[in-house]
């Protein structure tokens, strides 16, 4: 065998739970269960643009999963089977034991089959495509949210995108909560227990990629609607909830990005099923506003109205 074929022998190729047939083949062979849909999303991620070349590779192979995961989980599916397809500058055994250790850590706590992908010699690269589950007609989409919803989110925003400016030298986080921000960053949590039991909650869902402002907006264009959100409501660690006026914060909470938790909306009725969800899953879930008829998003803060021109991050803006 050559040494592209060893590569992915040694590193890649595990026995898999759910699937008919796996690596070794033309092509992976699965069967789908009766009354779903398959779930399918893809994300690359590229050196010099989604990380550091130097970054950990045992935290790269965890994250290239687990915002592939996010997607799936924004849609209320149940992630199943996942292909891996990178481009490596050299043969490094111990990049790829660490890569591939970090990965499949993901895998095996989401229960994911890695089914096949492709390796090849090039620039760092690694695109990752996900294949979930969701029973016929549960699928929570962008377009489903009405004037007058609530709107929330998981867990806390901003920390990721200001450990990522820690490292750029664009600040200096201080004390306690660098580890915090680093791990927000290197290792994201997605949310699949929430997204699961969000089908029959929530009117409209979204992982929170880009930034708040960029994929709320997403809903809203999806369900042409407006919305207004408070800043003060925002969740986020005490390190960025003590300075709110700082534009730096400011940008890192509604625009940052590589947070990965949910956005989503439902009826103001579901408020006190949503509150006993938060403590089931022991996950904080914030309403942080609401959806109305006119268009765009207005942020408030001490009712002021705040003027944010950068939304969140887009490739060719």
């Amino acid at each position: 065998m050559s040494s592209e074929f060893n590569l992915i022998a040694q590193y890649f190729t595990r026995p898999t739970a759910q699937t008919d047939l796996g690596i070794g083949d033309d092509a992976a062979l699965i069967s789908i269960t009766q009354g779903m849909q398959l779930a399918i999303s893809a994300d690359t991620l590229v050196a010099g643009t989604h990380f550091f070349a130097d970054c950990d590779p045992y935290q790269l192979g965890w994250k290239s999963l687990a915002v592939n995961i996010s997607d799936i989980a924004a849609m209320g599916a149940q992630p199943k089977w996942a292909t891996l397809a990178i481009a490596l500058p050299d043969m490094d055994g111990t990049w790829l034991k660490s890569f591939s250790q970090g990965f499949f850590a993901c895998a095996d706590q989401f229960d994911i089959d890695l089914i096949g992908g492709d390796t090849t010699r090039g620039p760092l690269n690694i695109s990752v495509q996900i294949m979930g589950e969701v029973p016929f007609g549960k699928a929570i989409k962008r377009s489903g949210a009405k004037i007058d919803e609530d709107i929330w989110v998981s867990g806390n925003l901003g920390s990721a995108a200001i450990g990522l400016a820690h490292l750029q030298n664009k600040t200096h986080v201080l004390g306690g909560a660098l580890p915090a921000c680093l791990n927000a960053l290197h290792m994201p949590m997605p949310r699949l227990a929430l997204g699961l039991v969000l089908r029959d909650i929530a009117t409209s869902c979204i992982d929170i990629s880009d930034g708040l402002l960029a994929d709320l907006g997403h809903i809203l264009h999806a369900s042409m609607l407006g919305a207004t959100v408070d800043l003060a409501k925002i969740p986020c660690i005490d390190y960025l909830k003590q300075d709110l006026q700082s534009p730096q914060i400011q940008q890192a909470i509604l625009a940052g990005g590589d947070d990965y938790e949910l956005c989503f909306t439902a009826p103001k009725s579901k408020r006190a099923e949503i509150h006993m969800l938060s403590n089931q899953l022991s996950l904080m879930l914030t309403l942080i506003g609401e959806t109305q008829a006119n268009l765009g998003i207005n942020v408030m803060h001490n009712t002021q109205k705040l003027n944010i021109d950068y939304k969140g991050f887009d490739h060719f803006g």
